[in-house]
C-alpha cells in the first residue's frame, strides 16, 4: 500500500497516511470559501453516518488535537452540578479526570487496574454508591495498553439509569463498530488523526441535538464552546475561527478512501489481520503481549519490554528507527512495555515488514527478549 522512503509509524496517531491524502494538502483553501465549507459540511454528514446516527444527531468540528475536543463535550455538555463517573484504566481515563478537575466539575473515579476493562455492574455498583452521579465519561479503547472496554454494555447500563454518556471513541472510530441506534449514548468524541487516517489537527464531537441546544451559554471557554461553534456554522456555513483547512482537506480524502476500502467493517477487517500478524510475529520472536487476547483491540498492541539487563528503549527505538519504522513507548505505570500500533495505511505484509526489522535490531543491539 505505502510509500515512498518516509518511515511507517506504528504508533496510534499521528499515522501513516496515504499519498492521496497527503497530496490532498497540496491546494490552499479560504476560510470563506464556499466550497471549502461545503467540505466541512459534508465531512459532518459523512461523520455521523459511520456510526448510524440519525437526525437526533449532529457533528461539531473543532480546530485541535482529540483531546481539546474531549475537553470541549465536557465542558459544554455537562452542566455545572452535574456530577462525571470516570472509570479510570488508563492514561487517557486520567487525562479525562484532569479536564474535569480543571473544569471545576464534579467527578468520581472508580479505579482500575490497566489490564481490567470496566464491566456493567462496577458501573452499576458506583451508581448506587454515588446517586450524584449523572454523567459518565468513558474511554471506549483505551490505548495507553490497547485495552477494549465493553461500549455496547456501559451504554446500555446508562440509558437504563438515566445517566447521560459521554463517550472518548479517539481510538475506535472508524474501526470498531459503533452504533448510535442502539440509544444511550449522548455524545461521541474523535478526531482526524486516527483510524480515519486523515491528518492530526481535527476533533469533532458527534452529539445529540437535543442535549447540545440545552447547553448554550454553559461553557467556560469562548474557543472551546460546542454550541457556539454548533450555532455559528448552522447560521453561516463557516467556523467561528480559522479553520484547519489543509487538514479538512486532508479528512475528505481520507473519508473517500474509508468508503471505497468498504467502511468500518473492512477498516477494522484490516486492522485485526494486522494487528494477528504483529501479534504472531512478536510471540516468535519472544514478545509477551501485556494484554489478554479477549480484551486487545486491533489498533494498538502493548509489548512486554525484554529483561536482557541491556535494554534500553531509547537505543532499541532509534535503531528500529534506522530501520524504517517508528515505535512508541510504554504508558503503563506499574511495568515496563513499549507499544506498537497497528493502524495507518498499511497491511499485514507491512506489518510482516516490521517484525522483521525487529529481529534484526534485536540482534544489532544483541538483545535476548527473555
Amino acid at each position: 500500500m505505502i510509500l515512498g522512503n518516509d518511515p511507517i509509524l506504528l504508533t496510534p496517531g499521528p499515522l501513516t497516511t496515504s499519498p492521496a491524502t497527503r497530496e490532498a494538502m497540496l491546494r490552499d483553501w479560504g476560510s470563506w470559501d464556499a466550497a471549502f465549507n461545503r467540505i466541512t459540511q459534508s465531512l459532518c454528514t459523512d461523520l455521523v453516518g459511520i456510526v448510524h446516527g440519525d437526525d437526533h444527531y449532529v457533528c461539531v468540528p473543532l480546530q485541535g488535537s482529540g483531546t481539546f475536543a474531549v475537553e470541549a463535550a465536557l465542558g459544554t455538555l455537562v452542566p455545572r452540578d452535574g456530577c462525571v463517573l470516570v472509570p479510570n484504566n488508563g492514561a487517557y481515563c486520567a487525562r479525562i479526570v484532569r479536564i474535569l478537575q480543571r473544569l471545576r466539575i464534579d467527578c468520581v473515579e472508580l479505579p482500575l487496574r490497566e489490564d481490567e476493562p470496566v464491566t456493567a455492574g462496577a458501573l452499576e455498583q458506583a451508581f448506587v454508591r454515588e446517586p450524584r452521579i449523572t454523567h459518565v465519561a468513558q474511554v471506549h479503547l483505551e490505548t495507553s495498553a490497547g485495552l477494549l472496554n465493553p461500549l455496547d454494555e456501559i451504554a446500555a447500563l446508562c440509558k437504563r439509569h438515566g445517566k447521560s454518556l459521554i463517550v472518548d471513541a479517539m481510538s475506535s472510530f472508524g474501526a470498531l463498530p459503533i452504533d448510535l441506534r442502539a440509544g444511550g449514548i449522548d455524545a461521541l468524541v474523535s478526531a482526524s488523526g486516527k483510524c480515519l487516517e486523515g491528518v492530526p489537527g481535527m476533533g469533532f464531537v458527534i452529539v445529540k441535538r437535543s442535549v447540545l441546544d440545552a447547553s448554550a451559554g454553559r461553557s467556560p471557554s469562548l474557543a472551546l464552546d460546542l454550541y457556539d461553534q454548533y450555532a455559528y456554522m448552522k447560521k453561516t456555513t463557516q467556523w467561528r475561527f480559522t479553520p484547519p483547512t489543509h487538514v479538512v482537506a486532508a479528512l475528505r480524502c481520507a473519508l473517500d478512501r474509508f468508503a471505497a476500502e468498504g467502511g468500518q467493517r473492512a477498516r477494522g477487517a484490516r486492522y485485526a489481520r494486522n494487528c494477528a500478524a504483529l501479534i504472531d510475529g512478536m510471540q516468535a520472536l519472544g514478545f509477551r503481549t501485556f494484554l489478554r487476547a479477549d480484551v486487545q483491540a486491533p489498533v494498538i498492541v502493548t509489548f512486554h519490554a525484554p529483561s536482557d539487563p541491556k535494554w534500553n528503549f531509547a537505543d532499541f527505538f532509534a535503531a528500529v528507527r534506522d530501520a524504517g519504522y517508528v515505535l512508541y513507548p510504554g504508558k503503563l505505570t506499574q511495568v515496563e512495555t513499549f507499544r506498537v500500533g497497528c493502524i495507518g495505511a498499511i497491511d499485514a505484509n507491512e506489518m510482516h515488514n516490521a517484525v522483521a526489522a525487529i529481529g534484526r535490531t534485536l540482534e544489532r543491539l544483541n538483545l535476548r527478549v527473555q
